[in-house]
């Protein structure tokens, strides 16, 4: 408040003194939101610092205070035109203080007062007041008036406000009219403005009068609402209908302890599907397919497919994502340690989350790993799930030829179930995994269908957004999946199929990478799965070259890896015997455990023989010494 402001309050204040110095003194408590009248007895909590000093004042004295309504509750400070000019005077019955300097205090009212003007507003609000006896003439009309009144309170009691029937009885002996009129407007909720029209009228006669307006306006409402609520109840929704009377249902059967497992069932299922989250066209689907389970007889055999058929709604990832981990400098770590060598392959996958970092949606070709067995085709497409932190699910198509393998049975069969990619989606629980589709070139086709020809939905961007599983029977969105494919030999994947994906060759290691990847991966893998510690057994590198050349002829590694294993398998036998054996396996005995080498690679003919020579060969896994030897045969000549 400006200082502006309390000088024209203190002279508005002055001036009203010079004017008039008859009335009552007495000290002035602003109420907000609430307003007392004459006969009520109510409690106070009074905190404000000029409140607090206004009921020490009055305690001083005759214990008596005025008490006036602010006009905005809000204010904290309120000044003259902030406060109503009537109010009650009331005497203080108990006060009562409370832990943090406020006061309970317990008021009755007395009599009307009117502000003739105030006298001071420190340390409290102190004001000079006409104070208002009541007198009043029972005429026949006022009788009438005050019998209507009544009636109208009986009424609006029995409306269902929360207002005691008590106090519809207590004000039928009620004889004055200014009192039955104060004690009925004390115990209706009206607005604050309608309470101190009531206040304000000091005839008793005129305060009837406006208190049954007020009445008959409340009425007026009470009547409305219950109209509304009677439309409201005609219009209620079907829907809103059944779960009423469900509930209603259920709290029969729990009093009088039944309990229907079938209907049980039913609501659990119907809670799953509301919390699932689905596309609108499944959720529709789902509570249709509900509908048809409760009206359905318990042991029909048609229930448990239709269940089932829930089941499988409820488990699948309609919404679920994982946030791809599209970090290039993580993503080639975790590549680099996971596999050596294998450049290209590496190459393009961080040029897949590069891209997949600039461009929300990806729409590129399906990547198809092609290589003999061992080379780690399938091991690659798990690190690229890691690599991007997505869930990882792996199928096998080798010797699919049921194209119900792909798109699922229909409902109708025995024992149906959906198709391995909606299988493959809900073990993933997420709706965009690495999927990979592993030996895609020994899928078979016959009179039960073709099975590449249902892959095509399932590869093809243009067509996965809506993937048709005859078993689901709706849409399911299969775009955000990286479908990743292997294949040993690429003529054997099917042309439609190859068309759309993107052939990348694994076309094996060379004897230098085989000894890395022995070093780095076989070894400390079939250590820590055979139970030894490194210092139990050690590979020197002619060892690791000497079983590569020796013992293995292969593309890949797996092979070399099951030698390894035996190495280790041996060396377990003795490390149980004794705790403290060690051993380091070298060229010179790398025999005394895998037995007498089964190929002699790199190496020519000791001695020259008629009819053969000797050649070199290059291959995709290293270079090696051919002997090249001439077969005689009987000519035409």
């Amino acid at each position: 408040m400006s200082q502006k402001q309390d000088q024209h309050f203190e002279e508005s204040i002055m001036v009203q003194r010079d004017e008039d110095e008859d009335g009552r003194t007495i000290p002035l408590l602003p109420l907000r939101g609430l307003l007392v009248f004459p006969y009520m007895v109510i409690h106070l909590d009074v905190g404000r610092e000029k409140s607090v000093g206004a009921i020490d004042e009055a305690m001083l004295h005759d214990r008596e205070i005025f008490l006036v309504t602010q006009r905005e509750a809000q204010t904290d400070e309120p000044r003259e035109d902030d406060l109503y000019q009537v109010g009650t005077i009331a005497e203080i019955k108990q006060l009562l203080k409370l832990p943090g300097g406020t006061f309970r205090v317990l008021v009755e009212g007395l009599r009307r007062g009117r502000i003739k003007h105030y006298l001071s507003s420190e340390p409290f609000i102190q004001v000079v007041v006409d104070e208002y006896q009541e007198d009043y003439e029972k005429t026949p009309e006022v009788e009438a008036m005050m019998r209507t009144v009544t009636n109208q309170f009986e009424e609006y009691v029995k409306a269902g406000k929360k207002i005691p029937p008590e106090a519809a009885v207590s004000i039928v002996s009620i004889d004055d009219p200014g009192r039955l009129a104060d004690i009925i407007a004390a115990h209706i909720n009206l607005r604050v403005g309608d309470k101190q029209a009531i206040l304000e009228a000091f005839d008793p006669k005129e305060r009837l009068k406006e208190l049954g307006k007020i009445l008959s306006r409340e009425m007026e409402i009470l009547d409305l609402e219950r109209k509304i609520n009677m439309r409201v109840r005609k219009q209620m929704e079907k829907t809103q209908k059944e779960y009423y009377l469900r509930e209603q249902m259920r709290a029969i059967q729990k009093e009088l302890g039944e309990k229907d497992e079938r209907q049980a069932e039913v609501e659990e299922l119907r809670e799953r599907i509301a919390e699932a989250n689905f596309p609108e066209e499944v959720e529709e689907k789902a509570l249709k397919e509900l509908d048809r389970l409760e009206k359905m007889p318990p042991m029909v055999a048609e229930a448990v497919v239709v269940r089932n058929y829930l089941d499988w709604l409820l488990s699948l990832p309609w919404t679920k994502e994982t946030r791809d981990r599209l970090k290039l400098d993580k993503a080639e770590e975790i590549l680099e340690a996971d596999h050596y060598a294998l450049e290209k392959p590496k190459e393009r996958i961080l040029e897949y989350l590069a891209i997949r970092k600039l461009a929300t949606k990806i729409r590129g070709p399906i990547i198809c790993f092609v290589g003999p067995p061992g080379v780690g085709k399938t091991s690659l497409g798990r690190s690229v799930a890691r690599a991007m932190g997505r869930k990882f699910v792996r199928i096998s198509l080798g010797g699919v030829r049921d194209e119900a393998e792909i798109r699922g049975h229909r409902r109708t069969y025995v024992g149906a179930l959906p198709g391995r990619i909606i299988q493959g989606m809900k073990q993933a629980g997420t709706k965009n995994p690495v999927f990979l589709l592993d030996e895609v070139d020994k899928m078979n086709a016959d009179f039960r269908g073709d099975p590449s020809s249902a892959l095509l939905e399932v590869l093809d961007a243009e067509q996965n957004h809506a993937f048709s599983d005859h078993y689901i029977e709706v849409p399911f969105d299969l775009s955000k999946v990286m479908f990743i494919t292997t294949a040993n030999v690429e003529y054997n994947i099917p042309r439609p199929l190859l068309d759309r994906m993107e052939v990348i060759h694994l076309s094996g290691y060379t004897e230098e990478e085989k000894v890395k990847i022995a070093e780095r991966h076989l070894v400390p893998k079939q250590l820590k799965e055979h139970g030894l510690k490194p210092h139990h057994l050690q590979f020197s590198e002619n060892a690791l070259r000497d079983i590569i050349r020796q013992y293995t002829r292969e593309a890949g590694v797996r092979n070399l890896e099951r030698e390894i294993a035996t190495i280790c398998r041996k060396t377990a036998r003795e490390v149980v015997n004794d705790k403290k054996y060690r051993v380091k396996v070298t060229a010179a005995n790398v025999d005394a455990f895998l037995g007498i080498p089964r190929f002699h690679s790199g190496e020519k003919e000791k001695e020259n023989e008629v009819g053969v020579a000797t050649g070199l060969a290059w291959t995709e896994v290293g270079g090696e010494v051919l002997s090249v030897e001439v077969g005689i045969r009987k000519g035409q000549g």
